[in-house]
């Protein structure tokens, strides 16, 4: 293992926003190697995050998006612990970029939060018709079932905005995104609710 120097761990730390201790430490796990110890970071926000899932979350911010043009608008509640938090300058960027995120969704779909904000009747019927459609290409049923199952998941991630490919990363889902600010920000944090506006629609 190679040595981990000061300036490297206060390099990382300006990346990431993350503790010295927790940059060092994933500085010496990766043998120094700024991407893979981004990664390693990341991974450990969005667990930190995960843990602070069931604290009240009773402060946050109402944010508004108007796409250039006038044409598409949004509002957005996202929601934390403090006021203090409300206030940070990386919680309103990270607000204002998941207002963006809702603005930039498939317009011919209604955006709901969540894979369980979908009936259970409405994505049986998109499984059926999935494998139908497989099923008529000639394959046989169990390749139609395991290649309808990734249809859904894609169906998923039109439809439901936690598990949309970030804008901005699209490595990650918008569900990352908020459990590794989360997890920097030592708060729980949650989309409460959001409204699309749209011209013609």
């Amino acid at each position: 293992m190679s040595a981990v120097s000061s300036k490297d761990v206060a390099t990382l730390r300006e990346k990431t926003g993350l503790g010295m201790m927790d940059c060092k430490r994933a500085l010496e796990a990766t043998d120094g190697d700024f991407e893979l110890a981004i990664d390693y970071l990341r991974k450990k926000g969005i667990a930190k995050g995960e843990a602070r899932s069931g604290r009240t979350a009773g402060q946050g911010v109402v944010e508004s998006y108007i796409h250039p043009g006038g044409r598409i608008g949004v509002l957005i509640e996202v929601s934390c612990e403090t006021d203090f938090v409300a206030l940070n300058e990386e919680f309103l960027r990270v607000v204002r970029d998941l207002a963006m995120q809702v603005a930039a969704a498939v317009p011919t779909v209604a955006l709901a939060l969540t894979k369980e904000e979908i009936p259970a009747a409405k994505v049986a019927h998109e499984l059926e018709i999935y494998k139908a459609q497989i099923e008529a290409e000639g394959k046989p049923a169990q390749i139609a079932e395991k290649i309808a199952q990734g249809k859904l998941e894609k169906y998923y991630q039109d439809v439901c905005l936690l598990e949309q490919p970030f804008i901005k990363d699209p490595k990650m889902k918008v569900r990352d995104v908020v459990l590794e600010l989360a997890g920097k920000l030592k708060e729980n944090i949650q989309i409460r609710r959001f409204a699309r506006f749209a011209i013609g629609e």
